[in-house]
């Protein structure tokens, strides 16, 4: 229930499919590398070694310009 994108009769539906892949790859991002998990008391991205912090919605918000800063 953490994505409406992928519950039944909502709507928050995706018209075009690019849409759907970037809502998805928000939430996953999201869920791990900024949501602190209760059963590993931090985030999945700090249990599997990816990350040294947990990021703020600010560092995720920031990531596109990141990542386009390398591309070019």
């Amino acid at each position: 229930m953490h994505c409406r994108r992928l519950t039944r009769l909502t709507n928050a539906f995706s018209k075009k499919l690019q849409n759907l892949r970037r809502a998805l790859a928000l939430h996953f991002m999201y869920y791990n590398f900024c949501r602190v998990h209760s059963t590993v008391r931090t985030t999945p991205a700090i249990a599997a070694g990816l990350t040294d912090r947990i990021w703020t919605l600010h560092d995720l918000a920031n990531l596109s310009d990141v990542v386009r800063d390398s591309a070019a």
